[in-house]
């Protein structure tokens, strides 16, 4: 133990400092995460604006891990590609600079229990006497956070006073550059957080255990650390996670390596060009800052290649019915439910096919397995549990249980043909006019189904034409079952067929009906929007 250095304060403020940071991204990501889910959406189309959009929102809600996911859950939906997640990765690297800015400006200049007492106090008391509005108790665990970040911050400077006293910077001096920046991969990567690591080196340069290239060298490490949990994260994930955390890892070690190489020069450019010889705590995050961009600048042109060679060296091997639903995360509820809404659209079209393929086997080569429609149906309601097993807004939650039900009736409704295949191949086999006049009727209706749902184009749900093409569609439905109805009435008064014969086409023509009335049902639902403007998800 060295002499002065009192451990357990240093220990209890880095406790409470990681404390604080989980609180504060806990709290912000509940109050607003819906918001930067919308952002992160949205404002992807180029890789320009998805580099803005991750700086953004990481600098925000102080969590590159948890924008990572918002990311990786809308590749594996189909709302985003690689390239874009990537370029929002890299934009996440630059946001993370934000807490080294906050530390280093609020955290050494003023009295630190002038104001995280008052904010703990005030934040604790909100939680407790405002604890029936879900929003304000968000915000009053936000003080919380805040304070105890930086009393926690406070505990460690102390501690680590105590050690400056007895440390000589020039005992380190022999080390190198390579020996701090794998301190601070460690340090990192057994924290679990890049800014409890940039906090205790901030804390170390201040009080001058550490020279301005050792902290330097250190944040370059934690930089590199970060990667350590994504990594972590991706093994036994989906691939698209395995695929960014390649992504990530590349540039990540890459702009190390640069930056490492360059470091005497962007000390000089820090210390004595820009002038923060006076202030290293500033100098270092304004370098933390510097060295990130670098990376974006140098990687922007080769964001495309760096996406296609991830998905080049990890192939997806895929051995489930579905195509989203597996490699989205539920975790995230807007990416989740367009996961599910793309693969109903998906069951939509098998299910047609396979609707199609029983009316008319000849004009089809390769069959649909009735079974697998059944262990796809199964895959999707599995990942419909997953989904919303987690927090979820109530009109989120409506609209994920009623796409659940248009897959239901999209199985109901196979189910129903599949069930009547028999009974529809005797009646197509009839040769007198009454049975053929039935069976066209039943068939025509059914390939009218078919070829409408062929049509639709269930990538662009807002077009309004297709809306009303359904529509069409439904009163065609209507209207041939009251015409059939109709007819079997005549054919019976006439004597053209016997009660029996009546009573069985009636059957078959209200199973038709019904089935027709779901796969209806489905795609007026699967054309629906899955979520408003604002978002509408707490996770």
């Amino acid at each position: 133990m060295i002499a002065g250095f009192e451990l357990w304060v240093f220990l209890a403020g880095l406790g409470i400092f990681l404390f604080g940071m989980h609180m504060m991204e806990e709290s912000i990501r509940l109050l607003s995460g819906a918001a930067f889910r919308s952002l992160i959406r949205k404002y992807t189309d180029t890789k320009l604006k998805a580099i803005f959009s991750g700086i953004f929102s990481t600098a925000i809600l102080q969590s590159s891990s948890a924008v990572s996911l918002m990311v990786l859950a809308f590749v594996g939906a189909g709302i985003m590609t690689l390239s874009q997640a990537v370029a929002v990765m890299m934009g996440t690297k630059v946001g993370t600079t934000a807490t080294a800015w906050i530390v280093a400006i609020f955290g050494f200049k003023f009295n630190i229990d002038a104001f995280s007492l008052p904010l703990i106090g005030i934040g604790g008391l909100g939680m407790i006497l405002l604890a029936k509005s879900p929003r304000y108790v968000n915000i009053s665990k936000f003080l919380v956070a805040f304070g105890f970040l930086f009393m926690g911050l406070d505990y460690m400077k102390n501690s680590v006073d105590q050690l400056a006293e007895v440390i000589d910077p020039a005992m380190f001096a022999g080390y190198g550059v390579i020996v701090f920046a794998l301190l601070g991969l460690v340090m990192t990567a057994i924290m679990q957080s890049s800014s409890a690591t940039i906090a205790i080196v901030l804390t170390m340069l201040f009080s001058g255990v550490v020279t301005f290239s050792a902290g330097a060298a250190m944040v370059i490490g934690a930089n590199v650390g970060t990667t350590v949990t994504v990594l972590l994260g991706s093994i036994g994930g989906i691939v698209s996670k395995k695929q960014a955390a390649l992504s990530q890892l590349i540039f990540t070690v890459s702009t190390a390596i640069i930056t490492l190489l360059v470091l005497p020069l962007l000390t000089w450019l820090v210390l004595d060009f820009l002038g923060f010889e006076e202030n290293l705590v500033l100098g270092l995050a304004l370098f933390h800052s510097i060295f990130n961009v670098i990376g974006v600048l140098v990687f922007f042109p080769f964001i495309d290649n760096l996406a296609a060679f991830a998905e080049k060296r990890i192939q997806e091997k895929h051995e489930t019915f579905s195509k989203y639903i597996y490699r989205t995360e539920p975790s995230v509820s807007d990416a989740g439910l367009e996961a599910l809404r793309k693969e109903i659209s998906r069951q939509l079209r098998y299910g047609l096919l396979f609707i199609s393929q029983t009316i008319n086997p000849a004009r089809h080569g390769k069959h649909i397995n009735y079974g697998d429609l059944v262990q796809y149906h199964g895959e999707i309601f599995e990942y419909y549990t997953k989904v919303v097993s987690h927090e979820m807004q109530k009109p989120l939650l409506d609209k994920t249980d009623k796409i659940l039900r248009a897959s239901r009736n999209i199985m109901n409704a196979t189910k129903n043909i599949y069930d009547l295949r028999e009974e529809l191949q005797v009646l197509q086999n009839e040769t007198d006019s009454s049975h053929q006049k039935a069976s066209l009727s039943i068939t025509e209706r059914l390939q009218r189904i078919v070829e409408t749902g062929k049509e639709l184009k269930l990538e662009d749900p807002e077009e309004e034409r297709q809306t009303d093409n359904v529509q069409v569609l439904h009163d065609f439905i209507e209207s041939e079952d009251k015409q059939f109805i109709k007819m079997c009435g005549e054919l019976l008064s006439s004597k053209q067929i016997k009660k029996g014969e009546a009573s069985f086409l009636l059957m078959m023509n209200r199973v038709v009906t019904q089935s027709n009335r779901m796969l209806i049902f489905s795609m007026k639902t699967l054309l629906e929007r899955t979520h408003d403007e604002e978002g509408g998800a707490a996770n």
